[in-house]
Protein backbone atom coordinates (compact mmCIF):
# COMPACT_ATOMS: atom_id res chain seq x y z
CA UNK A 1 0.00 0.00 0.00
CA UNK A 2 1.56 2.93 -1.03
CA UNK A 3 1.20 6.79 -0.09
CA UNK A 4 -1.41 7.68 -2.37
CA UNK A 5 -3.35 4.73 -1.62
CA UNK A 6 -3.33 6.00 2.31
CA UNK A 7 -3.91 9.51 1.08
CA UNK A 8 -7.00 8.39 -0.78
CA UNK A 9 -8.22 6.41 1.73
CA UNK A 10 -8.14 9.11 4.29
CA UNK A 11 -9.69 11.59 1.78
CA UNK A 12 -12.79 9.14 1.62
CA UNK A 13 -12.75 8.83 5.39
CA UNK A 14 -12.73 12.98 5.70
CA UNK A 15 -15.41 12.72 3.23
CA UNK A 16 -18.25 10.42 5.50
CA UNK A 17 -17.28 12.66 8.65
CA UNK A 18 -17.88 15.46 6.60
CA UNK A 19 -21.49 13.99 5.64
CA UNK A 20 -22.41 14.64 9.33
CA UNK A 21 -22.06 18.40 9.11
CA UNK A 22 -24.45 18.64 6.21
CA UNK A 23 -27.12 21.46 6.22
CA UNK A 24 -30.83 19.98 5.84
CA UNK A 25 -31.38 20.64 2.40
CA UNK A 26 -27.71 19.75 0.87
CA UNK A 27 -29.12 16.35 2.41
CA UNK A 28 -31.88 15.72 0.58
CA UNK A 29 -30.70 16.51 -2.42
CA UNK A 30 -27.42 14.33 -1.80
CA UNK A 31 -29.75 11.36 -0.90
CA UNK A 32 -31.70 11.84 -3.80
CA UNK A 33 -28.37 11.74 -5.88
CA UNK A 34 -27.05 8.55 -3.61
CA UNK A 35 -29.97 6.25 -3.80
CA UNK A 36 -30.26 7.10 -7.94
CA UNK A 37 -26.40 6.21 -7.85
CA UNK A 38 -27.04 2.82 -6.00
CA UNK A 39 -30.03 1.85 -7.78
CA UNK A 40 -28.54 2.25 -11.14
CA UNK A 41 -25.50 0.26 -10.40
CA UNK A 42 -28.08 -2.16 -8.36
CA UNK A 43 -30.30 -2.75 -11.39
CA UNK A 44 -28.07 -2.47 -14.11
CA UNK A 45 -26.30 -5.90 -13.02
CA UNK A 46 -29.49 -7.13 -14.07
CA UNK A 47 -31.29 -4.43 -16.81
CA UNK A 48 -30.63 -2.88 -19.50
CA UNK A 49 -29.18 0.84 -18.79
CA UNK A 50 -32.23 2.63 -19.97
CA UNK A 51 -34.71 0.36 -17.78
CA UNK A 52 -32.04 0.96 -14.90
CA UNK A 53 -31.91 5.00 -15.19
CA UNK A 54 -36.22 4.64 -15.47
CA UNK A 55 -36.35 2.74 -12.26
CA UNK A 56 -33.16 4.64 -10.45
CA UNK A 57 -34.77 8.61 -10.95
CA UNK A 58 -38.02 7.14 -9.91
CA UNK A 59 -36.54 6.09 -6.45
CA UNK A 60 -34.25 8.73 -6.15
CA UNK A 61 -37.59 11.09 -6.48
CA UNK A 62 -39.87 9.26 -4.01
CA UNK A 63 -36.75 9.51 -1.64
CA UNK A 64 -36.53 13.41 -2.15
CA UNK A 65 -39.68 13.75 -1.45
CA UNK A 66 -41.05 11.09 1.13
CA UNK A 67 -37.75 9.52 2.94
CA UNK A 68 -37.45 10.65 6.36
CA UNK A 69 -35.05 12.90 7.21
CA UNK A 70 -32.98 9.93 9.90
CA UNK A 71 -33.66 7.82 6.73
CA UNK A 72 -31.28 10.73 4.43
CA UNK A 73 -29.41 11.26 6.32
CA UNK A 74 -28.25 7.48 6.56
CA UNK A 75 -28.21 7.38 2.81
CA UNK A 76 -26.02 10.09 2.86
CA UNK A 77 -23.12 8.44 4.66
CA UNK A 78 -24.02 4.96 3.84
CA UNK A 79 -23.56 5.03 -0.21
CA UNK A 80 -20.32 6.83 -0.25
CA UNK A 81 -19.11 4.64 2.78
CA UNK A 82 -19.64 1.29 0.47
CA UNK A 83 -17.76 2.80 -2.06
CA UNK A 84 -14.95 3.48 0.54
CA UNK A 85 -15.69 -0.29 1.85
CA UNK A 86 -14.99 -1.20 -1.96
CA UNK A 87 -11.53 0.57 -2.10
CA UNK A 88 -10.38 -0.47 1.27
CA UNK A 89 -11.33 -3.91 0.40
CA UNK A 90 -9.32 -3.62 -2.61
CA UNK A 91 -6.19 -2.65 -0.80
CA UNK A 92 -6.56 -5.47 1.42
CA UNK A 93 -6.76 -7.98 -1.44
CA UNK A 94 -3.39 -6.43 -2.99
CA UNK A 95 -1.53 -5.78 0.76
CA UNK A 96 -1.96 -9.95 0.66
CA UNK A 97 0.90 -12.29 -0.57
CA UNK A 98 1.06 -13.12 -3.64
CA UNK A 99 -1.43 -12.86 -7.05
CA UNK A 100 -3.73 -14.33 -9.08
CA UNK A 101 -1.56 -15.80 -11.53
CA UNK A 102 0.93 -16.67 -8.84
CA UNK A 103 0.27 -20.10 -9.46
CA UNK A 104 0.00 -20.56 -13.51
CA UNK A 105 2.13 -23.35 -15.11
CA UNK A 106 3.46 -20.61 -17.62
CA UNK A 107 4.04 -17.31 -15.54
CA UNK A 108 6.83 -15.54 -17.75
CA UNK A 109 6.00 -11.92 -17.87
CA UNK A 110 4.41 -12.07 -21.15
CA UNK A 111 2.00 -14.17 -20.28
CA UNK A 112 1.03 -12.67 -16.64
CA UNK A 113 0.88 -9.05 -18.33
CA UNK A 114 -1.34 -11.16 -21.12
CA UNK A 115 -3.48 -12.42 -18.23
CA UNK A 116 -3.55 -9.17 -16.61
CA UNK A 117 -5.18 -7.65 -19.66
CA UNK A 118 -7.54 -10.18 -20.11
CA UNK A 119 -9.19 -10.19 -16.78
CA UNK A 120 -8.53 -6.75 -15.80
CA UNK A 121 -6.06 -7.11 -12.98
CA UNK A 122 -3.36 -4.39 -13.19
CA UNK A 123 -1.07 -4.41 -10.67
CA UNK A 124 -1.86 -1.34 -8.58
CA UNK A 125 -4.46 -1.62 -6.06
CA UNK A 126 -6.12 1.74 -7.44
CA UNK A 127 -5.98 0.68 -11.04
CA UNK A 128 -7.65 -2.10 -10.07
CA UNK A 129 -10.20 0.01 -8.45
CA UNK A 130 -11.33 2.21 -11.41
CA UNK A 131 -11.17 -0.65 -13.75
CA UNK A 132 -13.56 -2.96 -11.92
CA UNK A 133 -15.82 0.11 -10.88
CA UNK A 134 -16.12 1.14 -14.53
CA UNK A 135 -16.70 -2.04 -15.63
CA UNK A 136 -19.21 -2.06 -12.86
CA UNK A 137 -20.93 1.13 -13.89
CA UNK A 138 -20.42 0.65 -17.73
CA UNK A 139 -21.08 -3.16 -18.38
CA UNK A 140 -23.26 -3.95 -15.25
CA UNK A 141 -20.84 -7.07 -14.56
CA UNK A 142 -19.41 -7.75 -11.58
CA UNK A 143 -16.52 -9.03 -13.57
CA UNK A 144 -15.06 -12.86 -14.97
CA UNK A 145 -13.99 -14.86 -12.18
CA UNK A 146 -10.18 -15.89 -12.51
CA UNK A 147 -9.99 -19.16 -11.00
CA UNK A 148 -13.11 -20.60 -12.49
CA UNK A 149 -12.70 -20.71 -15.84
CA UNK A 150 -15.26 -19.28 -18.55
CA UNK A 151 -17.90 -17.92 -15.15
CA UNK A 152 -18.96 -14.74 -14.07
CA UNK A 153 -18.89 -13.67 -10.69
CA UNK A 154 -22.75 -13.36 -11.40
CA UNK A 155 -22.83 -16.91 -12.54
CA UNK A 156 -21.43 -18.52 -9.47
CA UNK A 157 -23.59 -15.86 -6.90
CA UNK A 158 -26.62 -16.23 -8.15
CA UNK A 159 -27.80 -19.64 -6.97
CA UNK A 160 -25.92 -18.79 -4.14
CA UNK A 161 -27.47 -15.53 -3.51
CA UNK A 162 -30.94 -17.48 -2.37
CA UNK A 163 -29.24 -19.68 0.16
CA UNK A 164 -27.58 -17.01 2.13
CA UNK A 165 -30.41 -14.17 2.00
CA UNK A 166 -33.54 -17.09 3.65
CA UNK A 167 -30.56 -18.24 5.97
CA UNK A 168 -30.00 -14.66 7.26
CA UNK A 169 -33.51 -13.53 7.32
CA UNK A 170 -34.35 -16.45 9.09
CA UNK A 171 -31.43 -16.02 11.27
CA UNK A 172 -32.55 -12.50 12.11
CA UNK A 173 -35.77 -13.28 12.65
CA UNK A 174 -35.28 -16.30 15.08
CA UNK A 175 -32.70 -13.56 17.17
CA UNK A 176 -35.49 -11.34 17.24
CA UNK A 177 -38.08 -13.55 18.21
CA UNK A 178 -35.71 -15.36 21.16
CA UNK A 179 -34.42 -12.49 22.20
CA UNK A 180 -37.18 -10.22 22.20
CA UNK A 181 -39.20 -12.82 24.12
CA UNK A 182 -36.50 -13.68 27.02
CA UNK A 183 -36.62 -9.82 27.14
CA UNK A 184 -39.76 -9.11 27.61
CA UNK A 185 -40.67 -12.20 30.07
CA UNK A 186 -37.58 -10.73 32.26
CA UNK A 187 -38.50 -7.36 32.17
CA UNK A 188 -42.03 -7.70 33.18
CA UNK A 189 -40.72 -10.07 36.34
CA UNK A 190 -37.77 -8.10 37.35
CA UNK A 191 -35.33 -10.18 39.92
CA UNK A 192 -37.59 -12.87 39.87
CA UNK A 193 -36.34 -16.41 38.30
CA UNK A 194 -37.46 -15.96 35.34
CA UNK A 195 -35.50 -12.71 34.72
CA UNK A 196 -32.60 -14.39 36.27
CA UNK A 197 -32.71 -17.01 34.09
CA UNK A 198 -32.99 -15.36 30.62
CA UNK A 199 -30.27 -13.16 31.43
CA UNK A 200 -28.05 -16.25 31.98
CA UNK A 201 -28.94 -17.93 28.82
CA UNK A 202 -28.58 -13.88 27.13
CA UNK A 203 -25.10 -14.41 28.66
CA UNK A 204 -24.23 -17.78 27.64
CA UNK A 205 -25.16 -16.70 24.27
CA UNK A 206 -23.43 -13.66 23.57
CA UNK A 207 -20.08 -15.57 25.24
CA UNK A 208 -19.47 -18.01 22.36
CA UNK A 209 -18.55 -17.64 18.90
CA UNK A 210 -21.34 -18.51 16.57
CA UNK A 211 -18.89 -21.48 14.83
CA UNK A 212 -18.43 -22.90 18.64
CA UNK A 213 -22.16 -22.52 18.94
CA UNK A 214 -22.15 -24.46 15.91
CA UNK A 215 -19.92 -26.98 16.20
CA UNK A 216 -22.01 -27.59 19.66
CA UNK A 217 -25.48 -28.13 18.00
CA UNK A 218 -23.96 -30.61 15.09
CA UNK A 219 -22.52 -32.78 18.04
CA UNK A 220 -25.35 -33.24 19.85
CA UNK A 221 -28.10 -32.93 17.39
CA UNK A 222 -26.21 -34.57 14.28
CA UNK A 223 -24.14 -37.03 16.12
CA UNK A 224 -26.01 -38.00 19.37
CA UNK A 225 -28.96 -37.41 18.90
CA UNK A 226 -29.02 -38.09 14.86
CA UNK A 227 -32.37 -35.73 14.87
CA UNK A 228 -30.81 -33.19 12.42
CA UNK A 229 -28.65 -33.32 8.81
CA UNK A 230 -24.54 -32.41 10.06
CA UNK A 231 -24.72 -31.11 6.64
CA UNK A 232 -25.64 -30.01 3.35
CA UNK A 233 -28.31 -27.91 1.82
CA UNK A 234 -32.21 -29.17 0.74
CA UNK A 235 -34.74 -28.69 2.95
CA UNK A 236 -36.08 -27.13 6.44
CA UNK A 237 -33.83 -29.69 8.63
CA UNK A 238 -30.54 -28.11 7.31
CA UNK A 239 -31.54 -24.85 7.43
CA UNK A 240 -31.88 -25.72 11.82
CA UNK A 241 -28.27 -25.66 13.32
CA UNK A 242 -26.62 -23.10 11.10
CA UNK A 243 -29.35 -20.31 11.58
CA UNK A 244 -29.57 -20.92 15.30
CA UNK A 245 -25.40 -20.95 15.35
CA UNK A 246 -26.36 -17.24 13.89
CA UNK A 247 -29.31 -16.36 15.66
CA UNK A 248 -27.83 -16.66 19.35
CA UNK A 249 -25.37 -14.28 19.88
CA UNK A 250 -27.66 -11.47 18.60
CA UNK A 251 -30.67 -12.72 20.46
CA UNK A 252 -28.32 -12.50 23.47
CA UNK A 253 -27.72 -8.80 23.10
CA UNK A 254 -31.37 -7.86 22.18
CA UNK A 255 -32.77 -9.70 24.96
CA UNK A 256 -30.75 -7.63 27.37
CA UNK A 257 -31.73 -4.52 25.45
CA UNK A 258 -35.43 -5.65 25.41
CA UNK A 259 -34.88 -6.27 29.09
CA UNK A 260 -33.74 -2.44 30.01
CA UNK A 261 -36.16 -1.19 27.39
CA UNK A 262 -39.11 -2.86 29.64
CA UNK A 263 -37.81 -1.65 32.94
CA UNK A 264 -37.52 1.89 31.68
CA UNK A 265 -41.19 2.01 29.72
CA UNK A 266 -43.19 0.51 32.61
CA UNK A 267 -41.91 2.78 35.32
CA UNK A 268 -43.56 5.90 33.03
CA UNK A 269 -46.26 7.89 33.75
CA UNK A 270 -48.44 7.05 31.26
CA UNK A 271 -48.22 3.05 31.91
CA UNK A 272 -49.51 4.19 35.68
CA UNK A 273 -52.41 6.03 33.91
CA UNK A 274 -53.03 3.26 31.71
CA UNK A 275 -52.90 0.93 34.64
CA UNK A 276 -55.17 3.88 36.37
CA UNK A 277 -57.83 3.46 33.49
CA UNK A 278 -58.53 0.03 34.72
CA UNK A 279 -57.12 -1.56 31.24
CA UNK A 280 -56.20 -5.03 31.58
CA UNK A 281 -52.25 -5.84 32.01
CA UNK A 282 -52.37 -7.64 29.28
CA UNK A 283 -53.48 -5.12 26.89
CA UNK A 284 -51.04 -2.25 28.78
CA UNK A 285 -48.08 -4.41 28.04
CA UNK A 286 -49.01 -5.19 24.46
CA UNK A 287 -50.85 -1.73 23.10
CA UNK A 288 -48.46 0.88 25.48
CA UNK A 289 -45.47 -0.66 26.75
CA UNK A 290 -44.05 -2.70 23.80
CA UNK A 291 -43.86 -0.07 21.36
CA UNK A 292 -41.47 1.87 23.17
CA UNK A 293 -39.69 -0.65 24.80
CA UNK A 294 -38.75 -2.13 21.86
CA UNK A 295 -37.06 1.09 20.26
CA UNK A 296 -34.02 0.11 21.46
CA UNK A 297 -34.10 -3.65 20.01
CA UNK A 298 -34.85 -1.83 16.41
CA UNK A 299 -32.10 0.33 17.09
CA UNK A 300 -29.91 -2.49 17.42
CA UNK A 301 -30.79 -4.80 14.06
CA UNK A 302 -28.93 -2.80 11.65
CA UNK A 303 -25.64 -3.65 13.39
CA UNK A 304 -26.74 -7.36 14.12
CA UNK A 305 -27.50 -7.41 10.55
CA UNK A 306 -24.27 -6.84 9.36
CA UNK A 307 -22.98 -9.39 12.59
CA UNK A 308 -25.00 -11.82 11.14
CA UNK A 309 -24.43 -11.47 7.04
CA UNK A 310 -20.91 -11.80 8.03
CA UNK A 311 -20.84 -14.37 10.51
CA UNK A 312 -22.69 -16.48 7.90
CA UNK A 313 -18.48 -16.85 5.78
CA UNK A 314 -17.97 -19.22 8.72
CA UNK A 315 -21.08 -20.78 9.35
CA UNK A 316 -21.34 -21.36 5.87
CA UNK A 317 -18.60 -23.18 5.69
CA UNK A 318 -18.85 -25.18 8.87
CA UNK A 319 -22.19 -26.59 7.59
CA UNK A 320 -21.49 -26.78 4.01
CA UNK A 321 -23.83 -24.44 3.11
CA UNK A 322 -23.68 -23.58 -0.85
CA UNK A 323 -24.48 -19.70 0.44
CA UNK A 324 -22.38 -16.76 -0.98
CA UNK A 325 -19.66 -17.42 2.21
CA UNK A 326 -18.07 -20.40 -0.03
CA UNK A 327 -17.33 -18.09 -2.72
CA UNK A 328 -15.84 -15.57 -0.17
CA UNK A 329 -13.45 -17.62 1.06
CA UNK A 330 -12.43 -19.45 -1.99
CA UNK A 331 -12.10 -16.28 -4.03
CA UNK A 332 -9.60 -15.08 -0.53
CA UNK A 333 -7.57 -18.74 -0.77
CA UNK A 334 -7.27 -18.07 -4.45
CA UNK A 335 -6.65 -14.54 -4.93
CA UNK A 336 -10.09 -13.97 -7.05
CA UNK A 337 -10.06 -10.39 -6.54
CA UNK A 338 -13.39 -10.24 -8.46
CA UNK A 339 -14.85 -12.83 -6.80
CA UNK A 340 -13.99 -11.25 -3.23
CA UNK A 341 -15.12 -7.56 -4.19
CA UNK A 342 -18.29 -9.30 -5.88
CA UNK A 343 -18.79 -11.08 -2.85
CA UNK A 344 -18.57 -7.77 -0.69
CA UNK A 345 -20.38 -5.54 -2.57
CA UNK A 346 -23.35 -7.84 -2.54
CA UNK A 347 -23.24 -8.14 1.39
CA UNK A 348 -22.58 -4.56 1.34
CA UNK A 349 -25.42 -3.77 -0.35
CA UNK A 350 -27.32 -6.19 1.82
CA UNK A 351 -26.85 -4.67 4.90
CA UNK A 352 -27.19 -1.01 3.44
CA UNK A 353 -30.66 -1.82 2.80
CA UNK A 354 -31.33 -3.70 5.69
CA UNK A 355 -30.15 -0.63 8.25
CA UNK A 356 -32.85 2.14 5.58
CA UNK A 357 -35.03 -0.47 6.76
CA UNK A 358 -34.38 0.12 10.58
CA UNK A 359 -34.30 3.55 10.14
CA UNK A 360 -38.17 3.63 8.52
CA UNK A 361 -38.84 1.37 11.57
CA UNK A 362 -37.53 3.21 14.00
CA UNK A 363 -39.52 6.36 12.56
CA UNK A 364 -42.73 4.38 12.94
CA UNK A 365 -42.10 3.32 16.60
CA UNK A 366 -40.79 7.20 17.24
CA UNK A 367 -43.51 9.41 15.89
CA UNK A 368 -41.25 12.48 17.14
CA UNK A 369 -38.60 12.09 14.19
CA UNK A 370 -40.99 11.84 11.41
CA UNK A 371 -40.82 15.82 11.38
CA UNK A 372 -37.35 16.19 12.99
CA UNK A 373 -34.99 18.21 10.17
CA UNK A 374 -32.35 16.23 8.57
CA UNK A 375 -29.94 18.42 10.03
CA UNK A 376 -30.43 17.12 13.25
CA UNK A 377 -30.89 13.19 12.29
Amino acid sequence: MGPKEVVALLVGLALLVGTVFLPPRPTRWVSALCVFAAAFVGFRIALSPAASAVIATGLALAAFAYLPALAQRRVVFLVPAMVVLIFATTLLMYAAPGNPFANERVATPTVEAALRAKYGVPKSATDFFFVYMGRLIREGTLGPSIKVLGRSVEDLLLPAFPVSVSLGLFAILLSVAIGASLGVIAGLKKNSAADYASMALALIGVSFPNFLIGAGLMVVFAIWLGVLPVAGWGGYAHLVMPAIALALPSAAVIARLARGGVVEVMQQDYIRAARAKGLPESWVVVRHALRGALTPVVSYLGPAAATTMTGSFVVEVLFGVPGMGQWFVKGAVNRDYSVVLGTAIVYFGMIIVFNLLVDLAYVWLDPRLRTQKAGDA
